[in-house]
């Protein structure tokens, strides 16, 4: 399975609906609070070069946002 990373904020719906996909597609992931780890914030800043979440790692392939179509094809769900 690959190791799959999201920088999110408790407030933000692409977020949630992100999670959910993985939920629903039995992914596992780790999920980074951005808003209360000042780390994880910097290391999301350093993957995607902005503040705006989510920000996606899988296996390095960094998505911004919530773009199912490219995550589906990088989990190889599709």
């Amino acid at each position: 399975m690959k190791k799959v990373l999201i920088y999110s904020t408790p407030t933000c719906v692409y977020c949630k609906m992100a999670k959910d996909f993985f939920k629903k597609n039995n992914i596992e992931y780790q999920d980074f609070n951005v808003a209360e780890d000042e780390e994880a914030r910097e290391e999301m800043v350093q993957k995607s070069h902005q503040l705006g979440v989510p920000v996606i790692d899988i296996e390095g392939d960094i998505f911004v946002g919530f773009n199912r179509p490219e995550m589906e094809k990088a989990l190889g769900l599709k």
